[in-house]
């Protein structure tokens, strides 16, 4: 046999050194996957996708490294790839991405056959049943997404988003725990004080090691009497942010229980006098709620504003403060278009949920104002916005005979809405409250008023929208 030339040698020396490095650095790079730092082992499956595109175990590793570094549409695209090849635990990570990024009814499809997957290899479903029920859900809510006008938003420090919020005296006062009880504890909680002063609501962690909500009343001259509230509200999970209207009975808190889209989400419920209890917690529905953490929700009723906190999309020491106008009449957005329910419901750009001609100036400057006892500057019966320079609070100020009968029906239309809502709050109250046969007499009565509610909602916007450009048209014409 020939002797091999030097070059040969050498040729063949540094591919085998070469191919010894990559084999290295995938060890390395595994062994990072592995113990969960995702971030260091990214580079590598990086290269090695570069140089085997279709090689199904590194689409699979890099796509999981993107996607726990938050680079979703980077991991959607390496995942299916993995997906094709039928690397298992890439649907989980595919459905995963599908649901983070609002897209629920795919996320449906691939935890679906995951559990086919799962099945046929005689392995537990459990989990993937839940992720499963919790996207239907999911889709269900963005159906009904409400049209909720969010008007501006702010990113601030996670430690200091109530920095953010500014309340009329009437709404009472929020303080960090540690600020409040004057403790180096490491509570990651606010207190909620009542205009009062004479009772606070708040939330720290029990000996079951997660957070339940509490309250004190002021005893003469300091707080005691400390009580947790009922089970009903407080889950096994951590529950924590309340806030509590001016009526006194309605509680606004955060959960991480009661079946949520993800970390906290938003609920309500109200002091049922009564019964001395509280009635059953509701979700709020979207854009309120999403797959990450939504809290401290907080409704000052004086300015006819509320805020909200919300991570989604920001870094991990950052949480942007969404600033709305409450929706009483909890309209959905009337559109068979999903991306534009997909846009309502993500809050990516807060102009999707503006009305048309809009300006919310005044509405922004209104939320940093201090208001000493609730006093508002502007009296209004209505706000009806015809442009960015004019917006009428009366129905004397609509100058065209047309529009004002139009407005005059979207008045008398808001009007009943409100109606039917509290006849609705009072069944339910009644309802909750009641044994069966009673619920049985109710329930026709409930679904008679949710179906006059339905029928009614989508009304009003339509015809403010007809007066508005009849006001336009007459202003015109009329110069």
């Amino acid at each position: 046999m020939k002797r091999l030339s030097k070059k040969v040698i050498y040729t063949i020396g540094i591919a085998l050194l070469c191919g010894s490095l990559q084999a290295q650095s995938l060890d390395q790079a595994k062994r990072l996957y592995t113990e969960g730092k995702y971030a260091e082992a990214k580079p590598v499956f990086e290269k090695l996708v570069k140089q085997a595109p279709n090689n199904a175990s590194y689409n699979h590793w890099y796509g999981v490294c993107c996607f726990e570094t938050g680079e979703l549409s980077k991991a959607e695209k390496h995942l299916s790839v993995a997906v094709k090849r039928k690397i298992q635990d890439a649907y989980r990570y595919l459905g995963d991405v599908y649901y983070q990024t609002y897209r629920f009814d795919e996320a449906s499809d691939v935890y679906e056959e995951y559990i086919d997957l799962l099945t046929k290899k005689k392995q537990p479903t459990e989990t993937v049943d839940a992720k499963l029920n919790l996207a239907e859900k999911a889709s269900r809510m963005l159906d009904k997404v409400e049209d909720v006008q969010v008007i501006d938003s702010m990113v601030v420090d996670k430690n200091a988003f109530l920095s953010a919020y500014t309340l009329s005296e009437e709404s009472g006062k929020l303080m960090y725990f540690q600020d409040f009880f004057e403790t180096s504890e490491p509570v990651n909680s606010t207190v909620y004080m009542n205009q009062k002063g004479d009772k606070i609501y708040y939330a720290h962690p029990t000996d079951e090691n997660h957070y339940c909500l509490f309250n004190q009343s002021l005893l003469i001259d300091k707080w005691g009497d400390e009580k947790q509230l009922p089970m009903n509200i407080n889950s096994n999970e951590d529950d924590n942010y309340p806030f509590v209207l001016s009526d006194g009975v309605t509680i606004y808190y955060a959960s991480k229980g009661n079946g949520t889209l993800g970390g906290y989400d938003l609920f309500i419920t109200r002091y049922n006098l009564g019964s001395d209890n509280y009635l059953t917690p509701e979700q709020l529905g979207m854009p309120y709620n999403s797959p990450y953490n939504d809290y401290m929700m907080v409704i000052d009723e004086a300015k006819g504003l509320g805020w909200f906190v919300s991570d989604r999309y920001q870094p991990e020491d950052k949480v942007c403060v969404y600033l709305f106008i409450p929706n009483d009449n909890r309209s959905r957005v009337e559109s068979d278009d999903i991306e534009v329910k997909r846009a309502h419901a993500t809050l990516t750009s807060i102009q999707s949920t503006w009305k048309h001609d809009s300006n919310y100036e005044n509405l922004i400057k209104l939320a940093h104002k201090e208001i000493p006892d609730g006093r508002v500057e502007i009296k209004k019966d209505f706000e009806f916005v015809i442009n960015d320079n004019t917006v009428y609070y009366t129905m004397d100020d609509i100058k065209s005979p047309e529009a004002k009968n139009l407005y005059s029906k979207v008045v008398t239309l808001n009007k009943q809405i409100k109606e039917i809502n509290n006849k609705l709050n009072r069944l339910r109250t009644t309802w909750n409250n009641s044994n069966n046969a009673k619920r049985d007499q109710l329930k026709p009565q409930i679904l008679q008023a949710e179906d006059q509610l339905y029928e009614l909602q989508s009304q009003p916007a339509e015809l403010e929208k007809r007066a508005r450009n009849a006001e336009i048209n007459f202003l015109k014409k009329n110069r």
